[in-house]
């Protein structure tokens, strides 16, 4: 066969499983109607091929489809199940026993974002015999930690759990990542005993050796950043807030080991390296790579750098040409035949697309910017190739664009390149003679300083980050189609600038499309409810949530909802809400107005308001408050939104007259009506509101309040085991599983 017909095979295979990981996740296979849908999609792919691609033979065709439907079923064999005594099988999702495990640490510890170390370990054994198997998510408190390296045995005192799936859509879902490592429990740990003895030399003690050569050099944080860009950041714990701004300014590839730094580091092998003949120089060369997959932990982007660095040192030992983008279609294909569960992995999946961004769209651009000076056009051109390829796939995940990231990018590149270079010469320095390492690496303080100061410049600016919302699938393919045909096509590569336009206008109409609905929402949260109140165009929170519920509940729902801005913040219910989550909100998308009976529950700024709330109206709601009932009122057309919050306790006689009252007032009888609470509520409230829906913890259901549910047919839900409830004037109440379909 030809070499193209070993890359439509190869694509074939990649896209059988890329097709395939869309269809199917961790927890289940795939159903006898997926298989057929994508047996559907691989012939009908077949034969557009054969049509467009006349010289290639029918046979060929027939080949990658069958490769492709072989790919989803290879993918389907790989998804890990627990064994029959896998220590997953000693929890339920409703109960968190107290246990010992025993077994062997697989990963290093590292700080999660509740400042726990967090590590992978090898269950043997539970409580002092009993057999168990399969992996296990611990964590530990920092202290309990101390001394914890790979491969040791350890004795593991926590609460063992199941972990949860998300419940609001497009959220982090957090069992299925774990699922897809061969995990299935997890055990908050509470204090651990291991014997503290020396760490025999690998991997982990040459990193570790590296990265305290950077720290001592240059003090923290600037040490860990330049780690973290020599090794990848899962090498270092590199502080969060520094994590968090480079991937808000677009700059997350910086924190990844990836092919630029392989490209760096086989660079300077080669150019030492002149002199020496064709065989030694390809040994050292591919020692070099394989050292430096070992010190990264062998992270997917590395390892197809590495793989497409074996072919230029091969090439170049046969004095052959190197093939760029059948050297990356050949290290794709190679490592998702290892591990076809990485096409799940977004790391990956960004990777490919930037280095075929770089193979596809660099030369042409070059050619474009040929009118400045070579070094500056390479330095304009290199980050715009690479990120127009990727910004597609990061709006569709993460449902945000970071504004100012291109801009940021080509200001950013020479930074990054000096000091990508300078660690990696101060780290290989600092494997023979750590203080001289120490000292070199002391040299790229400013630098790196200046890229750290470059960052918080530009995620300071407004709208650095831009909420998109919600984009289909079908618009993402149609885009990287369009960037496909300019890439292919003559007559789009003269109309190039088609490419770019068309894609923003189909995510701004997406974004206007978003924003111009009517819903309700609230969000599947453990705490009392937080709800998204959405109204063409305007947007308003009732409570912020606590425990870090803004940064993963509230803003991503934001985002997906393309929400850049609140006009009302509500923050009365004092269980649920927090200064330091209301800051993060602030600090993201901005908040209008904030209203509040308690300023510790906000921060103080010229726009919170303290006291009773006015009414609110907007173009299709009011919203009104009851100080009496501490209740909010929305309403809808002829429908109601009661809100509950904590009240005061008061006897039930008054109660029940305060209740009436305000039904004669609010003229609720008869009325379409859902009630929200958090708290246990008087049965009362039920019997005299009679409302269409009741939404609640089930924890909080008395018997009392069950029975009149029964008795008077309410509805009722539970968000936190439903997920994300929504609600809107034409179609009614949906919860998550209705919304993701």
């Amino acid at each position: 066969m030809t070499r193209i017909s070993w890359i439509i095979i190869g694509l074939a295979y990649i896209l059988g499983l890329l097709s395939t990981s869309l269809l199917t996740d961790a927890a289940s296979g795939l159903a006898l109607k997926q298989i057929a849908v994508l047996a559907g999609i691989n012939i009908g792919l077949a034969i557009v091929g054969a049509i467009a691609l006349r010289k290639i033979q029918a046979r060929i065709w027939i080949v990658a489809a069958v490769v492709a439907l072989l790919a989803a079923v290879y993918f389907q064999v790989r998804i890990p199940q627990p064994q029959d005594n896998d220590i997953s099988y000693q929890t339920t999702q409703s109960d968190r026993p107290l246990v010992e495990v025993t077994g062997k640490v697989l990963t290093e510890p590292r700080l999660n974002s509740s400042q726990r170390l967090k590590f992978w370990l090898q269950a043997t054994s539970m409580n002092n015999g009993e057999s168990v198997s399969g992996k296990v998510y611990a964590t530990l408190p920092l202290l309990q930690g101390t001394g914890i390296y790979p491969g040791q045995e350890l004795d593991l005192t926590g609460f063992l759990y199941l972990p949860q799936s998300a419940n609001n859509p497009r959220a982090f879902d957090f069992k299925q990542y774990l699922a897809r490592q061969g995990i299935f429990a997890g055990i908050q740990g509470t204090e651990a005993s291991f014997q503290s003895k020396p760490q025999s030399w690998g991997w982990s003690q040459l990193r570790q050796r590296i990265v305290r050569s950077h720290l001592q050099g240059l003090g923290s944080p600037v040490g860990q950043l330049v780690s973290s860009m020599v090794l990848g950041r899962k090498a270092v714990d590199l502080p969060f807030e520094i994590r968090d701004r480079f991937i808000a300014a677009g700059l997350a590839h910086v924190l990844a080991a990836s092919g630029f730094h392989v490209s760096l580091l086989l660079g300077i092998v080669l150019k030492l390296t002149t002199r020496i003949a064709a065989k030694p120089r390809f040994t050292i060369g591919m020692g070099t790579l394989m050292i430096y997959l070992g010190l990264t932990g062998i992270q997917a982007s590395v390892l197809r750098a590495c793989l497409m660095g074996f072919a230029v040192l091969l090439a170049l030992t046969l004095e052959t040409k190197v093939r760029p983008l059948g050297s990356l279609l050949l290290a794709a294909a190679a490592i998702l035949l290892f591990n076809p569960l990485l096409i799940d992995d977004l790391g990956f999946r960004l990777s490919f697309l930037a280095t075929f961004g770089l193979i596809a769209t660099l030369p042409k651009l070059q050619q474009q910017l040929d009118w400045l000076p070579t070094t500056i056009a390479t330095i304009v051109a290199i980050p715009l190739a690479a990120s127009v390829w990727v910004l597609p796939l990061l709006c569709y995940e993460f449902n945000t664009l970071a504004t100012y990231s291109i801009l940021t990018n080509i200001l950013c590149t020479p930074l990054i390149t000096i000091v990508s270079l300078g660690g990696m010469i101060s780290g290989i320095i600092a494997l023979i003679l750590p203080p001289l390492g120490s000292a070199i690496s002391s040299l790229l303080f400013y630098p790196a300083t200046w890229l750290i100061e470059i960052t918080k410049f530009f995620t300071s600016l407004p709208g650095s980050t831009w909420a998109v919302g919600q984009i289909p699938l079908g618009i993402v393919l149609a885009i990287y189609g369009l960037f496909i045909l300019v890439w292919l096509n003559q007559w789009w590569q003269k109309r190039w600038w088609l490419g770019l336009v068309l894609p923003v206008i189909l995510i701004v109409t997406i974004t206007i499309h978003n924003g111009f609905q009517v819903q309700v929402t609230v969000l599947g949260t453990r705490q009392a409810p937080v709800i998204v109140l959405q109204d063409r165009g305007q947007a308003i929170l009732i409570n912020s949530g606590k425990n870090k519920q803004a940064k993963y509940r509230v803003l991503p729902f934001l985002a997906q909802q393309g929400i850049n801005r609140l006009d009302y913040g509500l923050a009365y219910d004092r269980s649920n809400n927090s200064a330091a989550e209301w800051s993060t909100i602030i600090e993201r998308v901005g908040v209008g107005k904030i209203f509040t009976s308690e300023s510790d529950k906000v921060p103080l700024t010229k726009k919170t308001y303290t006291g009773t709330l006015p009414k609110i109206t907007t173009k299709s709601l009011d919203i009104t408050m009851d100080r009496d009932l501490n209740l909010f009122n929305i309403a809808i057309a002829d429908y109601h939104w009661l809100i509950l919050n904590p009240a005061d306790n008061t006897t039930q006689e008054d109660l029940a007259a305060k209740i009436e009252n305000y039904i004669q007032q609010e003229n609720l009888a008869g009325q379409h009506s859902t009630i929200v609470f958090s708290q246990t509520i008087a049965p009362i409230w039920l019997e005299l509101l009679q409302p269409e829906l009741a939404i609640a913890p089930n924890s909080k259901i008395t018997p009392a309040i069950k029975q009149i549910l029964r008795e008077k047919q309410i509805e009722f839900h539970d968000p936190v085991t439903e997920g994300m409830i929504r609600w809107t004037p034409q179609q009614g109440l949906r919860h998550t599983e209705q919304v993701l379909n």
